[in-house]
This record gives C-alpha cells, structure tokens and sequence, in this order.
C-alpha cells in the first residue's frame, strides 16, 4: 500500500493511500444476479440445512461495483477526508500540485475517523 504526504496551498497537511479491494469483493452486478432465478425441484430436496457462516456478527459483506471495485485513493487531513476513483495511474509519483488536484476531485465523505500524528502535535511521552 503506497503512502504520501503533502502540504496543500492553503498549508493543511494530507496523507493519501490507495485502498485496492480483494478480488472476492470485485464481483460485479452480474456475478450477484446470477442466482436470482429460482429453478424448482421435482423430487424431494433432501440436501443438508445451508451451513454457511455469515461474516462476524451477523453483518453481510458489501460488494463493490462501479469504479470503486477497482480500488480508490484516500485523502485525509485534520478537516476532511475525501475519496478518489479510479485511482490515477501517476499518483505516486507526480507532484504535490499534482496530487492536491487529485485530491480536489475527490468527493467528500465523513471522517477522520482516527487520528494520526501530525508534525505539528507534540511528540509522545515515552519515557511515562
């Protein structure tokens, strides 16, 4: 997972990284709808209960569709975070202006939610 930091023109401090989904949380629309249609069984359906196990707590997993199965990149500054997709070819390698832009055509989502250690915050106690 590639990593960067960049002061933006207004001098906020971003972290940005790429988030690329595994492959089992790539299926597309089509892969889902496949097992929509219900074929009835004309003789007695004697196969075992479904012993599948959901995800931990009961929650099903979300797949991904649209440009965000092929992965995104994170933006996240102390103000805001954003999202960008597709995820440009350049990104680890182009300039901080470069990467602000990208960064401007991400779209806004809640956040942070959590907190990293920026220059600016004093540094930990190690020594408590």
């Amino acid at each position: 997972m590639p990593y960067r930091t960049f002061i933006d023109s207004a001098g906020a401090e971003w972290q940005v990284w790429d988030i690329v989904p595994r492959n089992h949380e790539r299926r597309s629309a089509e892969q889902l709808d496949r097992r929509v249609e219900v074929i009835p069984i004309g003789f007695a359906d004697r196969r075992r209960p479904d012993n599948r196990r959901a995800v931990s707590g009961g929650a099903r997993r979300a797949y991904l569709r649209g440009s965000f199965a092929h992965g995104w990149l994170c933006f996240e500054s102390r103000q805001e975070k954003r999202r960008l997709s597709p995820i440009p070819a350049d990104w680890t390698t182009c300039g901080d202006d470069d990467l602000e832009a990208y960064g401007n055509l991400g779209e806004r989502v809640p956040g942070p939610t959590r907190s990293f250690n920026f220059a600016d915050e004093e540094p930990l106690d190690k020594t408590a």
